[in-house]
């Protein structure tokens, strides 16, 4: 059974390969981008999908406002196949996906995607954000049942490559974040924040960082309006500020300088006539407005109305430039560590192919130790000498393993094959033995 198991693992690591198939915000647009990303009731399904219908053996996806990756394992020697079930899940034409998309095999995915939990693939460099993200991707996909040996394998080398990253270098000092960059920008806007009202649509992970680095920067009053008013509430207690549900949005929006959203709707929340209808009451008081959200929360229409100054995620890129720079030399410590974590992930799968090998000289030497072991006990049954018994066992054991290998080398010496000889040498380490042959 145990030699059975390794064999199945051999076979399996011999056939797979890697592939980390995308695209993200440095190939597509962001109205690109929302149409190709899951939300997270999606998932299961999807997944599913994707195993049956592009033939994958195992498969994670993980789905940003930045980026929608999927990770596979498969025999297939292609993308065609997955990007044809990807552009018909979400209804989009498979050869303008490949114009946009980005496929990596084994190594190179395995560095991608380690790059991409340490977020040296990130539109803000080093945001800590996406491990948490790329861990949720990792048991959403166990849970689905899609995740095997060589995924869980890889997941693992690469949790552990970005928290080498964090804890080895400087990348995570100083954060930056799409939610900094938001309201970093609304310090450029806005001369004192400390008299400004903030309406965040909203009430997720980075809704959560926004409020702090607004609150942090003065503003003292902010309304959270979400889907659900409980979840509003307890984000709202932390900084004292009101708690609404998405549909009080018109009426918050009367009194709101600032709007930041960020939500997992599939749908625009927020449209251009409640925002119409807000600055004539507001008496044309502009308004500074982030759309994070991937779907977009904000109608892209609103950016035509005067007095309101509207952001998407791709606009945040002038801003957090200035904060990359501060990064870059951490960036580049984490890059040999993430390289460095590649190559012995690599090392070990590779390893996994001499198990057939390793298994088959293992029995041989077992099939060969039982045949001596039987004849020493039927010696020592017949009266022979214990000591005349072991020396008989020993010099039999030892003529017996080494005679297939002594005429292999005889024969590949006579054929004047010395890169086989040169492999013998290092496969028993005998250094010194070259000078004599």
């Amino acid at each position: 059974m145990y030699y059975y198991a390794l064999v199945q693992i051999w076979v399996l690591y011999s056939s797979m390969a890697l592939l980390a198939l995308g695209i993200n915000h440095k190939t597509a647009s962001v109205s690109v981008r929302e149409k190709v990303a899951f939300a997270p009731e999606q998932m299961s399904e999807a997944l599913a999908q994707a195993c049956d219908l592009a033939h994958l053996k195992e498969v994670a996806i993980l789905s940003t406002c930045n980026r929608t990756e999927l990770y596979c394992s498969t025999e297939l020697e292609g993308t065609r196949a997955l990007l044809e079930w990807l552009g018909g899940y979400h209804d989009l034409d498979p050869d303008e996906l490949q114009q946009c998309s980005y496929a990596h095999w084994d190594q190179e995915a395995a560095q991608h995607m380690m790059r991409v939990a340490s977020g040296l693939d990130s539109l803000v460099l080093g945001e800590p954000q996406i491990l948490g993200q790329l861990k949720s991707c990792y048991a959403v996909a166990q849970d689905s049942g899609v995740v095997g040996a060589e995924l869980a394998r890889l997941f693992q080398q690469t949790f552990a490559v970005a928290k080498k990253v964090r804890t080895d270098t400087a990348i995570g000092e100083n954060p930056v974040s799409v939610a900094y960059a938001s309201v970093s920008l609304a310090q450029h806007i806005f001369s004192d924040l400390s008299s400004s009202k903030a309406l965040l649509i909203g009430a997720g992970e980075t809704i959560e960082l926004v409020a702090r680095h607004l609150f942090e920067s003065g503003v003292k009053e902010m309304t959270v309006a979400n889907r659900t008013l409980v979840r509003a509430e307890a984000l709202a207690a932390e900084f004292s500020a009101k708690a609404v549900l998405l549909g009080d949005i018109p009426e918050a929006l009367e009194d709101a300088d600032i709007v930041i959203a960020s939500t997992a709707s599939q749908l625009p929340i927020l449209g251009k006539g409640a925002v119409e209808s807000a600055l004539k009451k507001r008496k044309h008081r502009p308004i500074f407005m982030v759309d994070i959200a991937v779907p977009r929360d904000i109608e892209p229409e609103v950016a035509e109305l005067d007095d309101v100054y509207l952001y998407t995620v791709d606009d945040l890129k002038e801003v957090i430039e200035e904060n990359v720079r501060s990064r870059e030399t951490a960036a580049r410590e984490a890059e040999t560590i993430v390289e460095a974590g590649a190559v012995d992930f690599m090392r070990q799968v590779r390893a996994l192919g001499a198990v057939g090998t390793v298994m088959a000289v293992r029995q041989q030497a077992e099939s060969l130790k039982q045949n001596e072991l039987e004849k020493a006990l039927r010696q020592l049954q017949s009266g022979k000498s214990a000591e005349a018994v072991i020396n008989s066992l020993a010099h039999g054991l030892t003529n017996k393993l080494i005679h297939t290998p002594t005429v292999q080398l005889r024969q590949a010496s006579a054929e004047g094959r010395d890169d086989f000889l040169d492999m013998a040498r290092e496969l028993y380490q005998l250094s010194d033995t070259k000078k004599e042959d």
